[in-house]
Order: structure tokens, then sequence, then C-alpha cells
């Protein structure tokens, strides 16, 4: 019963986390995707896997995320009114290249 609620958790995360970064945040010139979440078996950390387009802003973007992680996870805790509410750690996912584009 354990994974189902790891599976869920980590898809509210996903969801409310996108809902979150297109409402509150302005990244200029750059698109953000959650790719992923991950919520680990005591709930006491989830990794969240960034997409970015285009790629070159993902330095700049990671680190306005990085400095809002906080902000973000009290927001999380307020909407999704779950205890323990995991510490986020964000990753920036490198786009896959295509053998068509070489």
């Amino acid at each position: 019963m354990r994974p189902f609620r790891d599976l869920k958790l980590s898809s509210l995360i996903t969801e409310e986390l996108g809902k979150m970064f297109s409402r509150d945040f302005n990244f200029e010139g750059a698109l953000v995707t959650i790719m992923e979440t991950e919520v680990e078996k005591d709930l006491l950390h989830a990794n969240v896997k960034l997409g970015i387009i285009p790629y070159e802003k993902s330095l700049e973007v990671y680190k306005i995320v990085s400095r809002a992680a906080s902000d973000i996870r009290f927001k999380l805790l307020k909407k999704l009114n779950i205890k323990p509410m995991p510490y986020l750690k964000f990753e920036i996912v490198e786009p896959e290249k295509s053998e068509d584009s070489k």
C-alpha cells in the first residue's frame, strides 16, 4: 500500500507545481515544465525534475526556483494539506539529442 501513496503524492506535487509555476513565476523567455517528481519512501524528500526550453536559460531558472524552494514548499503545504510535506530538491533534465539534429 505504501507505493500507491508515493505515486499519488508525486502526481499531486507535479500537478500543483505546474499550476504554481505558470501562475506565480515569470521565467522570462523560458518554458519550464515539471518532467517528473519522485517522492522517497519516508515522504521527507522529493526530487523534482525540470525541463527548460531553451536549455541555455536553465541556470537562470534554477537559481530562481532554488531561492524560492522554501516558499514553494510552504504554498504546497497549504494547498495539499499533507504532513509531512517533503523537502523539494530541484534538478534540471538535459534535453536528449536526436540523431536528426547532427
